[in-house]
Protein backbone atom coordinates (compact mmCIF):
# COMPACT_ATOMS: atom_id res chain seq x y z
CA UNK A 1 0.00 0.00 0.00
CA UNK A 2 1.46 3.23 -1.23
CA UNK A 3 1.70 6.40 1.36
CA UNK A 4 -0.81 8.90 0.74
CA UNK A 5 0.42 12.01 -0.45
CA UNK A 6 -0.07 15.82 0.25
CA UNK A 7 -2.32 18.19 -2.64
CA UNK A 8 -0.37 21.08 -3.05
CA UNK A 9 -2.03 22.56 -6.11
CA UNK A 10 -5.15 24.22 -7.61
CA UNK A 11 -7.68 23.30 -10.36
CA UNK A 12 -5.96 22.99 -13.32
CA UNK A 13 -6.17 26.33 -15.72
CA UNK A 14 -8.28 25.67 -18.59
CA UNK A 15 -10.79 22.99 -16.90
CA UNK A 16 -13.92 22.69 -16.67
CA UNK A 17 -14.36 23.60 -13.34
CA UNK A 18 -12.02 25.44 -13.08
CA UNK A 19 -13.26 29.36 -13.36
CA UNK A 20 -16.11 28.39 -11.35
CA UNK A 21 -13.66 27.32 -8.73
CA UNK A 22 -11.93 30.71 -8.73
CA UNK A 23 -14.75 32.70 -8.50
CA UNK A 24 -15.92 30.71 -5.15
CA UNK A 25 -11.78 30.70 -4.19
CA UNK A 26 -12.05 34.51 -4.97
CA UNK A 27 -14.97 35.51 -3.02
CA UNK A 28 -13.01 36.52 -0.12
CA UNK A 29 -10.46 38.92 -2.14
CA UNK A 30 -11.30 42.83 -1.87
CA UNK A 31 -9.59 45.77 -2.44
CA UNK A 32 -7.64 47.40 0.43
CA UNK A 33 -8.55 51.09 -0.29
CA UNK A 34 -12.27 52.50 -0.96
CA UNK A 35 -12.37 53.80 -4.85
CA UNK A 36 -10.71 50.77 -5.77
CA UNK A 37 -12.28 47.92 -7.11
CA UNK A 38 -11.34 44.31 -8.01
CA UNK A 39 -13.04 42.78 -11.28
CA UNK A 40 -12.73 39.03 -11.42
CA UNK A 41 -13.29 36.87 -14.60
CA UNK A 42 -12.84 33.09 -14.77
CA UNK A 43 -9.35 32.54 -13.62
CA UNK A 44 -7.89 36.30 -13.95
CA UNK A 45 -8.17 39.25 -11.50
CA UNK A 46 -7.84 42.95 -12.48
CA UNK A 47 -7.32 45.70 -9.84
CA UNK A 48 -8.68 49.13 -10.86
CA UNK A 49 -7.11 51.82 -9.44
CA UNK A 50 -8.34 55.16 -9.93
CA UNK A 51 -6.16 58.26 -10.53
CA UNK A 52 -6.83 60.00 -7.30
CA UNK A 53 -5.93 56.57 -5.43
CA UNK A 54 -2.59 55.66 -8.04
CA UNK A 55 -0.38 55.99 -4.55
CA UNK A 56 -2.13 52.66 -3.53
CA UNK A 57 -1.30 49.85 -6.31
CA UNK A 58 1.56 48.76 -4.88
CA UNK A 59 -0.70 48.08 -1.52
CA UNK A 60 -3.04 47.01 -3.93
CA UNK A 61 -0.68 44.45 -6.02
CA UNK A 62 0.52 43.77 -2.27
CA UNK A 63 -2.58 42.64 -0.89
CA UNK A 64 -3.46 40.21 -3.91
CA UNK A 65 -0.44 38.54 -3.82
CA UNK A 66 -0.67 38.24 0.22
CA UNK A 67 -4.37 36.63 -0.54
CA UNK A 68 -2.83 34.26 -3.34
CA UNK A 69 -0.22 32.88 -1.15
CA UNK A 70 -2.73 32.43 1.86
CA UNK A 71 -4.57 30.27 -0.74
CA UNK A 72 -1.68 28.43 -2.82
CA UNK A 73 -1.92 30.06 -5.53
CA UNK A 74 0.57 32.02 -7.57
CA UNK A 75 1.05 34.57 -10.00
CA UNK A 76 1.98 33.68 -13.22
CA UNK A 77 1.85 36.87 -15.45
CA UNK A 78 1.60 40.54 -14.69
CA UNK A 79 1.20 43.99 -16.67
CA UNK A 80 0.53 47.52 -15.98
CA UNK A 81 -2.02 49.09 -17.93
CA UNK A 82 -2.00 53.10 -17.63
CA UNK A 83 -5.03 54.68 -19.40
CA UNK A 84 -4.62 58.64 -19.41
CA UNK A 85 -6.87 61.46 -21.57
CA UNK A 86 -4.38 63.34 -24.28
Amino acid sequence: MSALLKITVSIVQGSAIGSVSYVVIAADLTTTVPGNSLCKYADDTFIIVLANNVDTRSCEVNNVEAWAEANNLTRSKSVEIIFTTK
